[in-house]
């Protein structure tokens, strides 16, 4: 298993970041991926990627890279696993699905009733409540979906709900956590330091990776290393904030198709605690693509996803067990979604060959380590109820329960 802080500008990466797009990063990591192998002795092994958040844009794109290339002794891909994923564009994944996460969640939320209708009328005025209606439908209406236009890009941003809503959460609950919607006060803090404005960070706390020992330790260069970088990654050297990606999410332009197309082994999950990328938002996104000759999931992704019980060995990191979210899989795409996950923090890396990401199975390991068996194929499905592959002895969930007498 290999864990890569990609692209250049990232982590302890070194160099200047020259790409613009995300075709240049895949063969950018395709090249690097060739050297890794040759130096290691790595050549002939099928390779897995992972990763999570914008990794839902960097692995279908490397995914892509290596396909093209055709080359089985350094570039075999034999599957994909994304969580909590940009696919598409924000306005279908974040704004449109905003009021409808919100009357899900409503009781974590707690916003007043007049707020509550404020955003429900807006939304019906910036066509968010049709579009819903409409297009989170199994099958979905065939055809390319209409394109919103984005609120950010309006004068006033009237139509930007999900900022509204983040605001209204924040004032209600100053702790209110965007990945992972059920923390209060106090602030959770990482020592891995902050990702965005307002994060916690304790007055002489220390970022782990940034700490001298620790770089000496795993021989990485001296670096000032942060887990969300302040370089623009994208800029091709250029350091103005108006550099961004110029690609299209990989759900909008063919490239997740060829993907799953090619595999036949493409996994795309979220945690339902994750306000930033809501799970409806990620499988809207899916069902504007085409695939194996259908569009869309035909049946909604609905099965129930069990995790096996299983001895415990860390205190400090437990993982639930039985039935802990909902899955389904047509024509090659695995979806998935856990119900007490959320979406977690993490800088801009992707984790790769099994190239493994780390976020969902933060708050629900068990079933993060589900999903890795089904990608390498030890398992059929999310629904089969049996032990880990790599587990021995009876953890059948069965046994009596016993009640104290209190």
């Amino acid at each position: 298993m290999l864990w890569v802080e990609q692209p250049v500008g990232v982590g302890y990466t070194q160099g200047v970041p020259n790409i613009t797009n995300e075709v240049e990063l895949g063969q950018e990591f395709a090249g690097f991926y060739q050297q890794f192998a040759e130096t290691f002795g790595l050549e002939n092994r099928k390779v897995y990627l992972t990763g999570e958040s914008y990794a839902g844009f960097y692995v279908p794109y490397i995914a892509d890279a290596f396909l093209n290339l055709a080359d089985n002794v350094y570039h075999n891909l034999a599957g994909i696993a994304i969580n909590d994923p940009i696919i598409g564009d924000s306005t279908l994944q974040q704004e449109v699905t905003a009021v409808p996460y919100v009357d899900y969640w409503a009781n974590v939320f707690s916003l007043n009733a007049s707020f509550t209708k404020a955003i429900h009328d807006k939304a019906d005025e910036c066509n968010y409540t049709t579009y819903y209606n409409t297009y989170l439908t199994f099958p979905p209406p065939p055809g390319p979906f209409p394109v919103l236009p984005d609120p950010l890009a309006s004068e006033n941003h009237t139509c930007d709900l999900f900022s509204n809503v983040y605001a209204a959460a924040v004032a209600v609950n100053p702790c209110f956590n965007i990945y992972h919607i059920l923390d209060t006060c106090p602030f959770l803090w990482s020592q891995l330091g902050i990702v965005n404005t307002g994060d916690y960070f304790p007055p002489g706390a220390s970022v782990y990776f940034n700490r001298s020992d620790v770089q000496a330790a795993i021989n990485a260069p001296p670096t000032n290393w942060m887990q969300c970088s302040d370089t623009n990654v994208f800029g091709n050297g250029n350091a103005t904030p108006t550099a961004s990606d110029q690609s299209l999410g990989p759900a909008q332009d063919g490239v997740l198709q060829r993907v799953i197309e090619a595999t036949n082994n493409t996994i795309i999950g979220v945690g339902n605690l994750d306000f930033l990328l809501p799970t409806n938002g990620t499988l809207m996104a899916l069902q504007n693509v085409t695939w194996n000759g259908m569009q869309g999931f035909q049946s909604y992704p609905g099965k129930e996803f069990y995790t096996p019980y299983h001895p415990e060995y860390n205190g400090g990191s437990l993982a639930g067990a039985g039935y802990l979210g909902l899955w389904g899989e047509e024509r090659g795409l695995t979806f998935y979604q856990v119900q007490l996950a959320g979406h977690g923090k993490n800088n801009q890396r992707l984790n790769t060959y099994l190239f493994q990401s780390t976020e969902l199975p933060q708050y629900s390991a068990g079933a993060g380590y589900r999903i890795v068996e089904l990608l390498l194929g030890r398992i059929a499905s999310l629904g089969e109820a049996g032990d880990f592959t790599t587990q021995s002895g009876n953890f059948t969930g069965t046994s009596p329960m016993y009640v104290q007498d209190f």
